[in-house]
C-alpha cells in the first residue's frame, strides 16, 4: 500500500519539481505570479511529503561531497582516462589543481547541486510551517519538518568539507564558513558566515529534526531519528569532538545494529552488496565519471592492506586487466554510496572509545565487525596500548569505508596528528602532482557565478 501511496503521488512530484524549477530561473517573475499562473502549488502535508520522497531527482542523490572522494587518493586513473574525463572540474580535482582555471567556466556541481536541494528544502520548511495540522496529521506533519531540516543539514555538511578549512575549536569563529541560506528566496543576498555558525546551524537543524521525526522510518530513503544521531556521529567525528561522536553512534546502535554476513554475498555478481541492505541507515548515492569501474584502478596499498581471508577483498574489489578496480557499493549498482550505515557507526564508537581508552569496548566493537567479514576461523585482535588500538580502529575505517566519501574528512581531520599525516601523489602525462597534509589545496574554490552573483569571498588555497 505505502508503495502506491508513493506512485500515486509521481505526477504531483513532478509538477512540484517543475514548480521549484521556475522558482529558481524566473526568480521575481515567480514572486509575482498569482496562484492561477503556476503549475501547481503545494498546499497539504502530502504534496510536501511528495517532493521530499522525489529521490531520484532531488534528494538522495550526489548528496555527498563527490570532489572530495576524487581528490581523496585512494585510486588513479590512466593518462587517457583522465584526458577523456568531461568536466573539468573532475580533472582538477584529481591534481588538486589551482583556483585559476579549475572549473574552467563550468558551475561547481557540488556546490550547485547541494545549494539547489537547501533551497528545496528552505522552500519546503516555509510552506509547511503554515500549515496546521490536525491531530491524526500531527506525526506526518512532523516527518515533513524534520526530514526537511535533515536534507539542509545534510548538504551543509557536505559542502562544509569541501569548501570550508577544517574546523579548529581556536579559530572557528574567524574562518569563513558557508553562506547560510535559511529562506528559498534567492534574490535575498547572504555573505558567507563564520565556520563555526556554519556548524551551529548543522548542529541545530539536526537537534530540531531528532525532536520530530520516528526512530526508524518507512522507507531507508526518508530521513528518521536514527539518521539524524548517525550524521550527529559523523559531524561531531570530523570537528574532533570525539566523545559526543561516540554518544550519537551509540544511540544509532541502539536502535539499529545490524551488520550482513558477508559470507553470504556472491563476489561473483557485478554489484555484489544490495540495494537497502540490512545496514544502511539512510540511502544516498553520488557519481562521476571518474569513478566509473572501467576507469577507476584501485592503488595497491589499499588493496594489500586486506588479508586474503577477509571477504571484503573479493566483495569490494574485482580484476580489471593487471589491476584491481571497487565494486562494493552500498548502493546496489554503479553508483557510490554517500548515505549512513551501521559499520560506520561501529567505527565511530570504537575510534572515541580507543580515543577515551576504553580499550575492551574498542576491541569489542572492532571485533564484532571484523567477525562478519572473515573466512574461516576467526581470531580477535587484542592489545593493551591504546595507541596500537586506534592505529587498528583507523585502519579498519579505512578499510571498511573505503568509497564513501569519507577517505577526505578523515584526512582532513587525521592529518593535523603528525602520527597519522598523509602526503598525496599522483602522476598525469609524466608530471607528478602532491598534497602535503594541511594545505589550502584541502578546500576546493567556490563556484565561479556564486562568487560573481553574490560578491562573496573565494577561497584562498
Amino acid at each position: 500500500m505505502a508503495d502506491m501511496n508513493r506512485k500515486k503521488n509521481f505526477s504531483c512530484v513532478l509538477c512540484l519539481t517543475l514548480l521549484l524549477v521556475l522558482f529558481q530561473s524566473c526568480k521575481k517573475e515567480w514572486l509575482e505570479a498569482k496562484p492561477d499562473d503556476l503549475v501547481s502549488v503545494p498546499s497539504t502535508i502530502s504534496d510536501y511529503q511528495a517532493l521530499l520522497d522525489n529521490s531520484r531527482q532531488i534528494f538522495n542523490v550526489n548528496q555527498s561531497a563527490g570532489l572530495a572522494e576524487i581528490s581523496s587518493g585512494d585510486f588513479y586513473i590512466t593518462d587517457e582516462a583522465w584526458k577523456e574525463l568531461f568536466n573539468a572540474q573532475e580533472k582538477a580535482a584529481y591534481i588538486w589543481g589551482p583556483t585559476n582555471g579549475f572549473y574552467n567556466k563550468e558551475r561547481s556541481i557540488d556546490w550547485v547541486n547541494g545549494y539547489w536541494r537547501i533551497l528545496n528544502a528552505n522552500f519546503i520548511l516555509e510552506g509547511i510551517d503554515k500549515i496546521r495540522p490536525s491531530a491524526t496529521e500531527q506525526q506526518e506533519w512532523n516527518n515533513v519538518k524534520g526530514s526537511a531540516l535533515f536534507y539542509r543539514a545534510f548538504d551543509l555538511f557536505c559542502l562544509a568539507q569541501e569548501y570550508c578549512v577544517v574546523y579548529n575549536d581556536n579559530t572557528a569563529s574567524k574562518d569563513l564558513g558557508l553562506p547560510l541560506r535559511l529562506e528559498y528566496d534567492v534574490n535575498v543576498q547572504v555573505k558567507r558566515s563564520n565556520l563555526q555558525e556554519t556548524y551551529d546551524r548543522i548542529f541545530s537543524d539536526l537537534h530540531e529534526a531528532s525532536s520530530l521525526l520516528t526512530s526508524k522510518p518507512l522507507f531507508k530513503t526518508r530521513p528518521s531519528k536514527e539518521a539524524v544521531y548517525a550524521l550527529l556521529a559523523r559531524a561531531n567525528l570530523a570537528i574532533e569532538n570525539y566523545g559526543e561522536a561516540g554518544k550519537y553512534a551509540d544511540l544509532v546502535l541502539q536502535i539499529q545494529s545490524d551488520l550482513m554476513d558477508y559470507s553470504k554475498i556472491n563476489p561473483a555478481l557485478a554489484n555484489p552488496i544490495s540495494k537497502f541492505n540490512p545496514e544502511v541507515i539512510f540511502h544516498s548515492s553520488f557519481s562521476y565519471g571518474i569513478f566509473s569501474p572501467s576507469k577507476l584502478i584501485v592503488q595497491p596499498a589499499l588493496f594489500n592492506e586486506y588479508d586474503i581471508r577477509d571477504y571484503r577483498r573479493d566483495i569490494f574489489y574485482t580484476a580489471n586487466g593487471s589491476t584491481m578496480t571497487f565494486v562494493g557499493n552500498y548502493t546496489g549498482d554503479k553508483n557510490l554510496f554517500g548515505g549512513l550505515a551501521t559499520d560506520e557507526m561501529y567505527l565511530i564508537r570504537a575510534e572515541a572509545e580507543a580515543r577515551n581508552k576504553e580499550l575492551s569496548l574498542a576491541l569489542a566493537d572492532l571485533n564484532h565487525l571484523r567477525r562478519s567479514r572473515w573466512r574461516g576461523q576467526y581470531q580477535d585482535l587484542e592489545s593493551s596500548n591504546p595507541n596500537v588500538v586506534l592505529d587498528l580502529v583507523l585502519k579498519e575505517r579505512r578499510k571498511e569505508l573505503a568509497f564513501r566519501g569519507l577517505r577526505w574528512i578523515d584526512l582532513r581531520r587525521l592529518n593535523r596528528d603528525a602520527r597519522y599525516a598523509v602526503t598525496l601523489t599522483r602522476t598525469v602525462n609524466k608530471i607528478v602532482y602532491v598534497l602535503y597534509p594541511n594545505e589550502k589545496r584541502y578546500i576546493f574554490p567556490i563556484d565561479e557565478e556564486e562568487v560573481r552573483l553574490s560578491g562573496i569571498e573565494q577561497n584562498k588555497r
